[in-house]
């Protein structure tokens, strides 16, 4: 051990990185561990009476391959202002694990500047070195935890792929309207407050309320952020507001919540991720085939049916007026007939009294097609009249088509799908008899070993043809039954309206897709999900039309 005269003033360097406690054992993990490293340093200094430890500077939770860390910054900065003229690691990975920056900092920047660097359990000392040989070591060294640094990336990308195939939520903060579950951090439950902001939200979007509205409404109101939630809740964000300034709801902020399908119950993640682990803020988005789509992961806070109207209002021009808070009941939806065009809302007053009606925007503009003017009341009351024809259809087709379900054992088209499936599983066990016959056969010397060969991959290629008909089958079914599913969440979303007196926004964008207008006041109504309605009715007419055949052949 060589003394100095000189006395050091010391900076005593600890750090620690997630990913040391991800891939790290136990007693690893407790050697690296911050205290470990402060009481490493603490003893050591003690037989160095010419060391002086002025401070110790902490990075906790932050990775050795970048030195933009907080606390190493501000040591760097003691360094140039005369402060400190030691540096102590507990080795040299704590100092850092990207090889040519820490032998920058360790043969080039603190030689010139006068600094003695010593790693400890590396048996680094700066003041008796031999400049060639410990070069070459200290390089060794460096290289050495780059490369531990680069495993263990691949390793934490491995790991944190399959949580995300997995279900597990592996990022930092939880979508807005979720929190982190108390018992299992990679798993996410709604959370009571936030989530009822995001009903709020998908809800006014249906009542017509437009994205600034919204964002105006929830300013209004003093409802936080989600930033500024998060803080409130604890968590830490790096934020570029000031402290105490409070953040303001905006219009792309509502949009994010409304397009985000998490609240159905559909976790995403692994959307980005960066080149190699040394490049952390260059940022690559992958394809959408590479992101992990985890369906029915968690409890939704919106139905599905809900966030699918949502997602087709979105697509609709939903600004408004600035004295208007609401669109019109009818904004979006209604189109000219003959040309295309949107129709224009205008307001006129006859004998005092005033008047909404629609006319074709292309007449409005420039006269290239006729008005097709027709008066709001009179447009309301034949949509809700076609409405409540469709929904008493469809409660009609519901009932012919349940009564005839019951009256058979089974639906025909399910039965007829399952004695398929029967057919071929019975061939499959048959071939499976025949090539265990086959193989007796064989071993008693009946048959040569290229005759065997060459039965064996018939029976084979039958089998697997067989197989694939019965997963195909099988995959058949399921979307027959699934159809069923959808059918029913339409009828019932119709059914909701079978007394409705008055059309509001939200049964309007709820039910329907386009409303096309032709001259004489004439209207075609699109409803949402058009073709599946008339295959639904289509199905119920089939089934009258076959029982009054049975009563007619009676």
């Amino acid at each position: 051990m060589k003394l100095s005269n000189q006395t050091f003033i010391a900076a005593a360097y600890l750090r620690l990185s997630k990913e040391d406690a991800v891939v790290a054992d136990a007693k690893k993990a407790e050697s690296d561990s911050i205290s470990n490293q402060k009481s490493l340093i603490k003893n050591f200094v003690k037989d160095y009476p010419d060391i002086k430890i002025a401070e110790y500077y902490v990075d906790d939770g932050y990775t050795g391959v970048v030195f933009e860390r907080p606390a190493f910054q501000r040591m760097l900065s003691d360094i140039s202002d005369g402060k400190i003229n030691c540096v102590i690691v507990k080795d040299l990975s704590r100092f850092g694990r990207e090889y040519i920056n820490a032998g920058k900092y360790m043969q080039k920047l603190f030689p010139n500047m006068g600094v003695r660097f010593i790693a400890i359990n590396d048996n680094y000392d700066s003041l008796n070195s031999d400049d060639q040989t410990q070069g070459i070591v200290l390089s060794i060294k460096n290289l050495m935890n780059d490369n531990y640094c680069r495993d263990t990336s691949i390793k934490i990308r491995s790991i944190l792929e399959a949580k995300r195939q997995n279900g597990d939520f592996v990022t930092n903060f939880c979508p807005y309207g979720y929190k982190k579950c108390t018992d299992n951090h990679n798993k996410i439950e709604i959370d009571e407050y936030s989530g009822a902001v995001v009903q709020d939200i998908f809800k006014w979007l249906l009542d017509g309320f437009s994205l600034y509205k919204i964002a105006e409404k929830l300013n209004a109101m003093g409802i936080k952020t989600p930033m500024d939630y998060r803080l409130e809740k604890g968590e830490k964000i790096n934020t570029h507001f000031k402290k105490n300034e409070i953040a303001e709801w905006s219009h792309n902020i509502v949009r994010r919540i409304a397009e985000n399908p998490v609240y159905i119950g559909t976790l995403i993640q692994g959307k980005s991720t960066t080149p190699n682990y040394k490049l952390k803020k260059n940022i690559v988005i992958k394809d959408m085939e590479e992101w992990a789509i985890i369906e029915n992961n968690h409890e939704p806070l919106i139905d599905e049916r809900i966030f699918y109207v949502v997602q087709r209002l979105l697509r609709l021009d939903m600004r408004t007026s600035p004295k208007q808070d609401k669109l019109y009941t009818f904004s979006g939806l209604l189109f000219c007939g003959d040309c295309g065009a949107p129709m224009t809302r205008k307001v006129s007053t006859v004998g005092g009294k005033k008047y909404a009606y629609y006319m074709c925007s292309n007449h409005k503009n420039n006269k290239s097609c006729t008005s097709h003017r027709i008066r709001e009341d009179i447009l309301e009351n034949n949509v809700l009249a076609a409405v409540r024809d469709c929904v008493a259809m469809l409660i009609d087709a519901e009932v012919v088509i349940k009564k005839a379900e019951n009256l058979s054992s089974e639906r025909i088209d399910i039965k007829k799908m399952q004695e398929r499936i029967d057919a071929n599983k019975a061939v499959i066990h048959k071939l499976n008899s025949d090539l265990a016959a086959l193989y007796l056969d064989y071993k008693d010397g009946m048959f040569e070993q290229k005759e065997f060969i060459i039965i064996k991959n018939e029976f084979e290629t039958k089998k697997a043809a067989a197989e694939k008909a019965v997963e195909q089958i099988m995959t058949e079914m399921e979307k027959v039954r699934q159809g069923d599913t959808d059918r029913n969440a339409l009828i019932n979303e119709f059914k909701k309206y079978k007394n409705i007196t008055k059309l509001s926004r939200a049964m309007a964008v709820s039910l329907i897709n386009k409303i096309n207008v032709f001259e004489e006041k004439k209207i075609e109504i699109l409803f949402d999900c058009n073709d599946a309605l008339k295959t639904y009715l289509e199905q119920a007419k089939d089934i009258k039309q076959a029982e009054l055949s049975k009563k007619e052949a009676v």
